[in-house]
């Protein structure tokens, strides 16, 4: 009933479908998208993209020449332009000396090559980044900007 089909070279094609892609995607640098990208696959962002990139299971790298505006999720997110929103990485971020992010940060790992510029927040809880929603991470961030009096 759920027999594999035999390829000529004797691997089944349910093999196939469950290998993770190995390519990459490209946005090219005078390329704009407004809007939301969902990949199921690496992606090179070498362009100005403004909205939501999701890529959860691969790598996501923003080239010294890319520009997003846009919250992003990624198993890892390397950064080598600029960033302006929240960065999610359920394995690690990567801000090199050319990147500039304005936003938060959550992920297990994180480095901030020397020289890289940094606004925002970072949170490196093992299991945060895993368990995060897909919602921006400025609205789960708090400050409590009371002040206790005691007076005798």
């Amino acid at each position: 009933m759920f027999e594999k089909t035999k390829k000529p070279n004797g691997d089944s094609m349910t093999d196939d479908k469950m290998k993770v892609s190995t390519s990459t995607a490209s946005i090219g640098p005078a390329v704009k998208i407004n809007g939301r990208i969902n990949s199921d696959e690496d992606l090179a962002i070498e362009g100005f993209v403004e909205g939501n990139v999701m890529s959860e299971a691969n790598e996501i790298t923003v080239a010294v020449s890319g520009t997003l505006k846009a919250d992003v999720k990624a198993n890892i997110v390397n950064v080598h332009g600029n960033v302006i929103g929240d960065i999610i990485g359920s394995e690690r971020v990567v801000v090199s000396k050319s990147g500039n992010v304005v936003g938060n940060i959550d992920a297990p790992r994180v480095v901030l090559e020397d020289g890289a510029k940094f606004k925002g927040s970072i949170q490196m809880d093992a299991q945060s980044a895993s368990s995060s929603s897909t919602a921006p991470l400025k609205q789960s961030v708090s400050k409590d900007d009371s002040k206790e009096t005691k007076t005798k």
